[in-house]
């Protein structure tokens, strides 16, 4: 088996609803995301998959989210619900 892994990051805004407590106002963080793949079998040039497309894919994702505010944002639309029904790890 074979892997890569990119790993970039992304500065981005958000508050935590109904939160009672400093971090339910606009605040700011850097996320990091690693992406790895897996692949079982080199293809005729000797690679698992071109490094360089990969990162590019990833950045395109991360370019949406980059210096946004993620609460104004419709994937996270219903996180309050998910923060108070999931369970606590």
């Amino acid at each position: 088996m074979y892997q890569i892994s990119v790993r970039q990051h992304f500065d981005a805004a958000h508050f935590l609803r109904g939160y009672k407590g400093k971090c339910e106002s606009m605040h700011g963080h850097r996320f990091e995301v690693v992406v790895t793949i897996e692949a079982k079998e080199l293809n005729d040039i000797g690679i698992a998959y071109d490094f360089l497309e990969l990162k590019k894919k990833l950045n395109e994702i991360l370019d949406k989210f980059d210096h946004t505010s993620l609460n104004d944002m419709a994937i996270f639309a219903n996180i309050t619900h998910l923060l108070r029904t999931s369970p606590i790890i």
